[in-house]
């Protein structure tokens, strides 16, 4: 198969997953936020040590413990993992799926801040529109909710976080979502058995079906992560920024049609603000891309030398 269209499959087979997540978590009740997050991390750490055993693919931790400055940088991605997990879950089992669907439509703003205030970029007038645009979107949702929507914002800063410190750190996806992993596993394994010695964990005490559940969360957490790795390394960037928008579509679809939260007018205007801000962003992007491969298919087309008499 055509590489690019097999990143895309890989793509969309990712964002398909992380757009219907929010149902999965939904059938781990009445587990609690935090215990969900504990199994989610054990699980994803047996999941992927199997995984990685079967490519016969474990030498690298020898070389990854040589590197001190590469193994602090894992346990920041770890902890913003954990803050962007944990922060889901909650936002899922506490009913606002519709919150958590905004902070992944305005992650892509949250990067482009990260660029501008930690690698000092400079912004093209096209991204400072999209970037004011977005600022009015959550002024108007605050005042829809009363508050800040603090769920989004947590979410897409975390999210925004990880994927700065993972792209600096380069490891490839199974690897560093193992490492990751087992970084949070010692505390979360500790918070299970307390929650076991004092009788209010629900792993095996539910049903064989929650049982399960629980336990398939780490293969639900590891192998969307392991398709988005090989579309990334098969698709542009342009194609790729395109398909992240179809996770948080569907979230909110999730939130609005299934589960039925409510989407009252002044929600609704300020999500359309959002995504004008993001057409704005992505076309700016988009046209960006096309200039960018302009000019280099310019430099390298070959010169044709003029003819000489003999």
């Amino acid at each position: 198969m055509n590489p690019i269209r097999l990143g895309y499959l890989y793509g969309l087979g990712a964002y398909l997953l992380w757009g219907f997540f929010p149902i999965y978590l939904k059938l781990l009740r009445p587990a609690g936020p935090v215990e969900i997050l504990a199994h989610r991390i054990v699980w994803s750490v047996a999941f992927v040590a199997l995984l990685l055993a079967a490519m016969r693919n474990v030498g690298f931790l020898r070389a990854l413990l040589r590197r001190p400055r590469a193994l602090a940088g894992i346990a920041a991605a770890a902890a913003l993992i954990a803050v962007n997990w944990g922060t889901y879950i909650y936002g899922v089992n506490s009913d606002r799926v519709v919150e958590t669907a905004l902070g992944y439509f305005i992650n892509p703003l949250v990067v482009v801040l990260l660029g501008v205030f930690v690698l000092r970029e400079r912004l093209r007038p096209a991204q400072w529109a999209a970037l004011g645009v977005g600022a009015l979107a959550v002024a108007v949702l605050t005042v829809d909710y009363g508050r800040l929507p603090y769920l989004a914002l947590t979410l897409a800063f975390s999210f925004a976080g990880y994927g700065f410190v993972k792209k600096r750190l380069g490891l490839p996806a199974a690897e560093g979502l193992f490492v990751e992993s087992a970084v949070l596993a010692l505390p979360a394994l500790a918070y299970l058995g307390w929650l076991s010695w004092r009788g209010e964990s629900t792993f095996g005490h539910l049903s064989t079906g929650h049982t399960v559940l629980l336990v398939l969360a780490g293969a639900a957490t590891a192998i969307p992560l392991l398709l988005f790795a090989g579309a990334a390394n098969r698709l542009p960037l342009s194609g790729l920024g395109m398909l992240q928008y179809l996770a948080p579509i569907l979230q909110l679809g999730c939130g609005v049609l299934i589960f039925h939260e409510p989407m009252p007018p002044a929600r609704l205007a300020g999500f359309a603000l959002v995504w004008l801000a993001l057409i704005v962003f992505t076309v700016d992007a988009l046209r960006q891309a096309h200039q960018s491969r302009t000019r280099t298919h310019t430099r390298t087309e070959p010169q044709t030398a003029t003819p000489t008499a003999p």
